[in-house]
């Protein structure tokens, strides 16, 4: 059977003279010699005898059209020798870029840094599209999918789940092909409520209902199991985020992304995490593994600099606790291992009970400065832009203007940000409108007022590429959209990641640059406001993010894009090559910014470079069509009007 582009080559050719055909040879020579010669006597000839504004459009126009056509050919046979966009092999299924430990190994890492992340030890760059496992399922709604999932979306197996003992009980059940995160009796929901209240009462609080009066509306959970404590939290309106290390044979991340709670992949053994000093109200690690008293202190230090001033840190953990029953005996251990690094840092021991142990951290910058022996030093020069750093053995924040208590702060927005916000009130709704397959149809329709919209858990798991102040996470809830947001802000813009945590939500720092930390098939949709541009502005390679995203993207999962006309057109034609939906929407507003949609096709054919080089051929003969081809690729508006014809020919706007 031939392929839709052979079609309608095959039409073409039948509908055209031999003089057009003649025509379209020459002008195809003439472009292709254009494209990759630098420069030759002929067009030195011609282009000298043309007006400045002429030769300087042109210019900018045979540069732009080498640049797309190098970024094209580099699908098919670029540098690596690439020849299909097909399918990446079996083993790629869980595939997540930076964590080799063997390449790690071989370079030289030891101490636990192989575990780290390390891009720099792994550039390779195979043009594929990971499949999803042979027996993977489209996720379960939330929140039905919180409680159930699909045994063959994450790679665990049934020894690794029966050996996660914890004091919180977990207890799923196995079925055959699904994982229940509960027991009929809700033997585990009252266990995560009791410990979650006990908490509270630790800190002097009534309820754990209390936790956002107290000031703690952001929660870094280290480990977090598969994500229980996590849910919970949720359930009261904090913003709960898991963090652990990658892991080949599976992962807490990859189970909680799938149940729709927020994760990332991370650790601190030898660098920071992306995080801003004084992130967070609360720390957690219930069982999560680290020696906290080990490495001089660097992890409990690492602790203090996301902990905002009056914050918590809660450690559960057996191998605190000295052998022994007597409540002297344990609290003998902590005088002589943890205790002691606690006070200098200026962590005060609030209470222990059992295996659980809650310090706080001062609301008081001059303790550190006090003068007393055997002092941690002060962190000097800014710490804003901290992207993976290595663990340092200061005290961090001190000087900063966010030094404020956490049962002082306050929820008032600068007029930027109130801008921002409005803007993406407004926006809402029409994004949510485009979450339809009814756009990519051949007579596309967006939903009017008087149609439904999609319903409001369409999506859970969102991640926000560029993410500004954090007013799509903001409108979105605000819309009563059931979803939370992953809020990046890439490195090389004004780093709004603090903001974005004040506002109780999550966000990390991020080079786009480098592939994103979480495993295959984790979100629902990607947002890009501006994205485009500044990967560009970065020299990243938009080809490669776009097969990273496609890594990210769960099947049937969506992409918006809003971004200049030039960058949206060149993502488009190669999302088509990927096998994605797409469609281009102008916003009428006389701006050149458009709106790209893209849905993942989980059913796509592998596609060779002949396909390709036809897309490149059919755009040259559509230049013989059209008038204004030119003027579009140079970036003005184009409405891709037809010689001879009466108006635009709709729809290619949204092509």
């Amino acid at each position: 059977m031939k392929s839709p582009w052979l079609n309608k080559l095959s039409r073409n050719f039948r509908s055209r003279s031999p003089f057009k055909w003649l025509l379209l040879c020459l002008v195809s020579v003439l472009v292709v010699i254009a494209l990759l010669g630098s420069s030759s006597s002929t067009f030195n000839s011609v282009t000298s005898s043309v007006k400045n504004d002429i030769y300087t459009n042109y210019r900018k126009l045979k540069e732009q059209a080498r640049s797309d056509y190098l970024e094209l050919k580099s699908l098919a046979v670029g540098e690596n020798q690439i020849k299909d966009v097909g399918v990446c092999g079996k083993e790629r299924e869980n595939y997540v870029p930076c964590y080799n430990v063997s390449a790690n190994i071989l370079a030289g890492l030891k101490d636990g840094e192989e575990l780290d992340r390390h891009c720099e030890l792994s550039r390779e760059h195979q043009y594929c599209l990971i499949r999803p496992p042979k027996d993977y399922k489209i996720p379960l709604s939330w929140p039905a999918g919180r409680d159930v999932i699909w045994s063959g979306n994450v790679k665990l197996t049934k020894d690794q789940f029966l050996s996660s003992g914890s004091i919180m009980k977990r207890l799923m059940l196995l079925e055959e092909n699904q994982i229940a995160f509960h027991s009929q009796d809700g033997m585990m929901v009252d266990d995560v409520k009791d410990y979650s209240h006990l908490i509270a009462e630790m800190i002097g609080l009534g309820s754990d209902t209390e936790f956002l009066q107290a000031g703690v509306r952001t929660v870094l959970d280290i480990g977090c199991g598969f994500g229980s404590f996590s849910a919970h939290l949720l359930s009261l309106n904090l913003m709960a985020l898991c963090v652990a290390a990658y892991g080949s044979s599976g992962s807490h991340v990859q189970v909680a992304l799938e149940r729709g709670l927020p994760a990332v992949i991370g650790n601190f053994i030898s660098k920071q995490l992306p995080f801003p000093s004084l992130s967070y109200g609360m720390v957690h690690c219930a069982q999560c593994g680290i020696i906290w008293d080990s490495k001089d202190g660097l992890f409990l230090i690492e602790i203090d600099r996301v902990l905002k001033p009056g914050g918590y840190f809660v450690l559960t953990s057996s191998t605190t606790q000295q052998q022994g029953s007597s409540t002297g005996a344990k609290k003998g251990i902590m005088s002589t291992s943890l205790e002691d690094f606690t006070k200098k840092l200026c962590w005060s021991l609030l209470e222990q009970q059992d295996e659980t142990f809650i310090w706080q951290k001062t609301v008081d910058y001059q303790c550190y400065t006090s003068g007393k022996q055997d002092t941690i030093p002060i962190c000097k020069g800014q710490d804003m832009q901290l992207y993976y750093q290595p663990l340092a053995h200061c005290i961090s924040g001190t000087g900063s203007d966010r030094w404020i208590p956490i049962h002082s702060r306050s929820d008032s927005m600068n007029s930027t940000e109130l801008k921002d916000s409005e803007f993406w009130k407004s926006a809402v709704r029409n994004y949510w409108s485009l979450l339809s397959p009814l756009i990519f149809s051949d007579h596309p329709k967006r939903p009017g007022d008087d149609d439904p919209l999609p319903p409001y858990n369409m999506v859970r798991n969102v991640l926000d590429m560029n993410a500004h102040y954090g007013g799509l996470n903001a409108a979105l809830l605000e819309a009563g959209k059931s979803v939370w947001v992953m809020n990046v802000v890439p490195l090389g813009v004004h780093n709004t990641v603090p903001l974005i945590l004040d506002r109780g939500f999550a966000g990390i720092l991020h080079n786009w640059c480098e592939p994103f930390p979480t495993y295959p098939r984790t979100y629902d949709l990607l947002h890009g406001n501006g994205l485009l541009s500044h990967l560009e502005s970065q020299g990243c390679s938009i080809v490669e993010v776009l097969f990273e995203m496609d890594r990210i993207l769960r099947p049937e999962g969506w992409i918006i894009l809003s971004d200049k006309l030039g960058p949206i057109e060149k993502v488009r034609m190669v999302a088509t090559q990927m096998r994605w939906e797409a469609r281009v929407i102008d916003l009428q507003d006389g701006s050149d910014q458009r709106l790209l949609t893209l849905m993942d096709n989980p059913g796509f054919v592998t596609n060779s470079s002949v396909d390709v080089f036809i897309a490149i051929f059919l755009r040259l003969q559509e230049a013989l069509d059209n008038s204004k081809f030119l003027d579009c690729r140079l970036g003005s508006k184009c409405n891709y009007q037809k010689k001879g014809s009466e108006g635009t020919e709709k729809g290619r706007q949204e092509k």
